[in-house]
């Protein structure tokens, strides 16, 4: 091989893994350890597609009093049968079925009871995007306590659905 064919090889091989460096350094830090929030007291806790972690975390919040109302957002709403002394508990299935659905669901109702503050318990992946959804649909201030997935494949899975989910939210869904 010619001296001029090994360096483009070897610049090529530089630039590929810068790429695949940032790639991984943006993943980490936008969908692995995004930007969270101490739990405070608030009008209610959401949790946004209410299963294992997320709902077990925001059963925990309700049940140490930081908010009187707890929402799930799940398909089967008549199927959830959640009990929390003191706490009004929420099922709804939002449309779309989306965190954009969740988002603009949370929205009308905290406009009509007029919350001012609600605790948000979302993937700790889908963090980033869910806070996105809720700025553009919510005018109270959104607190985010993101539930970790339960193994290194669900974190594999999240994270890259969130780069395409993230894409769609920050070019084609720009609305709440």
């Amino acid at each position: 091989m010619n001296r001029r064919k090994r360096r483009a090889l070897k610049s090529s091989l530089v630039v590929g893994v810068a790429v695949i460096v940032v790639f991984l350094v943006l993943s980490a830090v936008l969908f692995v350890w995004p930007r969270t929030d101490t739990p405070r007291k608030s009008d209610a806790i959401v949790v946004l597609g209410g299963a294992d972690a997320r709902v077990a975390k925001g059963l925990k919040l309700a049940t140490e009093g930081y908010a009187p109302t707890l929402l799930i957002s799940t398909p089967y709403p008549s199927a959830c049968r959640y009990d929390v002394p003191g706490v009004s508990v929420i099922c709804f299935a939002p449309s779309p079925e989306t965190t954009h659905g969740e988002a603009r669901y949370v929205a009308r109702l905290a406009a009509a009871r007029d919350w001012h503050q609600i605790i948000v318990v979302s993937g700790t992946a889908q963090a980033l995007r869910a806070r996105l959804r809720f700025d553009r649909c919510y005018s109270g201030t959104a607190l985010f306590d993101p539930a970790a997935p339960s193994s290194v494949g669900a974190w594999v899975h999240d994270v890259a659905y969130e780069w395409g989910a993230l894409a769609k939210a920050l070019t084609i869904q720009r609305g709440c």
